[in-house]
C-alpha cells in the first residue's frame, strides 16, 4: 500500500500523463498538420476583419494564434494564482481549467476543411485551458517535494508526461496508419484522435484529482486578506497580491535574473514546440508519416531526458545543466537551419527529444527552489507569466519572417538568439541564495 506521500506524487505526476496528450498531439503534432493541410485551402487563406484583407499561410497563422493565446494567460495568470492562493483552492482551479481544456479539445472533432475560424476559436480556448491549468499543477510542487528531492521529482513528473503523451499519440498515429483497414478516411481518423486525446486528458486526470491533496498553508493571511466573501472581492485582492508580488520580485535580483533569462530562452523552446511541425511539412515538404513519427520519437526520448539531466543536476547544480543544456539548444537550431531531407528531421527529432525534457525539468525545479512555499501558486502564476510571454514573441517573430522571407529557414535560425540572451542572463544567478535551499519541513 502507497504512503500518502507516495500516493501524493503519483497524482502529481499522473496530471503530467494526462495533460501532454494535448501538448503532443493538439499543439506539437496532429493539429499544426491538420490545421496546415485540410483546415487552411491550398492555396492559402484570405484574413477578413473590418473591411480589411490580407493573404495568409498556414505558418504564418499557426504562429499569432499561438502568440495570442499565450498573450491571454501573459494577462490572467498571476491574478488567477494569487486567487488560489488566498482562497486555498489550487486542486479546484486545476481541475476547472482541466475539464474545460479537455472539452474544447474535443469540440475540435467538428472541424473540417475550411473551418479555419471555428478551429481557431476551440484551439485557442483549450490552449488557454491547459496554460492555465499549469500554473496551478506546478504550484503543487515545492509543497510534495524537498529541495533534496525537487530536481528529480520534476523530472519525474515530464517523464510521465512524455510517456502518457507518447502512448496516446502512439494509438492516434495507429489509427491514422490503419484507416483504411478498419473503413474510415484519412482525415476523420484525425478528427477522431483529436476527439480521444480530450478524452485521454480529462479520463486520466481523475487520478490527479482523487489522491492529490490540497497543500494546507503555514501562514495565516493578513486581515485584508481573509474578508472575501465574494467572488469579486477574491479577484480585487488577488490583484492587490499580484501588484504587492511584483513589488517584491523587484527586490529579488536573483529572482528576476532567473525569470528574465527563462523569458528569453524559454521564447526559443516553446516556438520550436509549436512551429516544427508547420516549418517540416512548409519548408522540407516532408510527409505526414515522417512528421508523426519524429514527434513521437521526441516524446519517448523526452524521458530519458528528463530523467538524465535531473539527475545531473542534482550532482553538478541545477543552472550549471541548465546552462549547458541552452547551448545545445542553441547548436541543435544551426543544424535546422540546413536540414533538406527527412533523415535530418528524424536526427533533429532525436537531438531535441535529448535536451527538451531536461531544460523544462531543471527550469521548474530551479525556480521552485527560489519562491515562498505558501506562496507557490502565485509565483508559479508569474513563472507562468513570463513562459507565456515569452511564448508571445517567439512565434510571432517566426510568423513575421516566413511571411516577409518567405521561408521558415531564417526564422528557425532567429531563435538562436533568444538562447543566447537566456545564457548571459543566467550567469547572474545564483544558485546558493535560493531560500528553497533550505530543506522544507512541510513536505507531506
Amino acid at each position: 500500500m502507497k504512503s500518502d506521500k507516495e500516493r501524493n506524487v503519483f497524482a502529481w505526476c499522473m496530471y503530467d500523463w494526462a495533460n501532454s496528450a494535448f501538448a503532443t498531439t493538439v499543439i506539437a503534432a496532429l493539429l499544426p498538420i491538420y490545421f496546415a493541410t485540410v483546415i487552411i485551402p491550398s492555396d492559402g487563406w484570405i484574413f477578413r476583419f473590418s473591411g480589411i484583407e490580407v493573404a495568409t499561410n498556414a505558418a504564418t497563422l499557426w504562429g499569432f494564434l499561438s502568440g495570442t493565446a499565450a498573450l491571454f494567460v501573459f494577462l490572467t495568470a498571476p491574478i488567477l494564482g494569487a486567487i488560489s492562493d488566498l482562497s486555498k483552492t489550487k486542486k479546484r482551479f486545476l481541475m476547472v481549467f482541466c475539464y474545460g481544456g479537455s472539452l474544447f479539445t474535443t469540440l475540435l472533432y467538428f472541424c473540417h476543411a475550411g473551418d479555419v475560424w471555428m478551429t481557431m476559436i476551440f484551439f485557442f480556448f483549450a490552449n488557454v485551458c491547459f496554460t492555465s491549468a499549469n500554473i496551478f499543477y506546478d504550484a503543487f510542487l515545492p509543497h510534495i517535494a524537498s529541495r533534496q528531492e525537487i530536481d528529480q521529482l520534476s523530472g519525474k513528473g515530464y517523464a510521465y508526461g512524455y510517456l502518457g503523451g507518447g502512448l496516446q499519440f502512439l494509438i492516434c498515429l495507429i489509427l491514422i496508419l490503419i484507416h483504411d483497414k478498419i473503413g474510415i478516411d484519412k482525415i476523420l481518423a484525425v478528427r477522431i484522435s483529436l476527439l480521444f486525446t480530450g478524452i485521454w486528458w480529462a479520463g486520466f486526470a481523475l487520478i490527479t484529482f482523487i489522491w492529490l491533496r490540497e497543500p494546507k498553508n503555514r501562514i495565516t493571511s493578513p486581515q485584508q486578506y481573509q474578508d472575501t466573501n465574494t467572488p469579486f472581492a477574491y479577484v480585487r485582492l488577488g490583484i492587490l497580491r499580484t501588484w504587492n508580488t511584483i513589488l517584491s520580485v523587484k527586490k529579488h535580483r536573483n529572482l528576476a535574473f532567473f525569470l528574465i533569462a527563462f523569458m528569453f530562452y524559454n521564447d526559443g523552446i516553446q516556438t520550436v514546440i509549436r512551429m516544427a511541425a508547420i516549418f517540416g511539412k512548409d519548408e522540407l515538404k516532408l510527409k505526414n508519416e515522417t512528421l508523426m513519427g519524429t514527434l513521437l520519437l521526441v516524446q519517448f526520448i523526452g524521458i530519458g531526458g528528463a530523467l538524465l539531466f535531473s539527475r545531473i543536476a542534482k550532482a553538478f547544480g541545477a543552472k550549471r545543466i541548465l546552462t549547458f543544456v541552452l547551448l545545445l539548444w542553441s547548436g541543435i537550431l544551426c543544424y535546422a537551419y540546413f536540414m533538406n531531407s527527412a533523415l535530418d528531421f528524424w536526427i533533429l527529432g532525436i537531438a531535441v527529444g535529448l535536451v527538451l525534457g531536461g531544460s523544462q525539468a531543471i527550469s521548474r525545479s530551479l525556480y521552485g527552489t527560489m519562491i515562498p512555499v505558501d506562496e507557490s501558486a502565485e509565483f508559479f502564476g508569474f513563472y507562468s507569466v513570463f513562459e507565456k510571454f515569452s511564448a508571445i514573441w517567439g512565434p510571432f517573430v517566426f510568423g513575421i519572417i516566413r511571411q516577409i522571407t518567405g521561408t521558415s529557414r531564417l526564422a528557425v535560425l532567429s531563435l538562436v538568439g533568444f538562447f543566447i540572451i537566456g545564457i548571459v542572463l543566467l550567469y547572474f544567478v545564483d544558485e546558493s541564495l535560493s531560500p528553497g535551499r533550505r530543506d522544507r519541513k512541510d513536505v507531506n
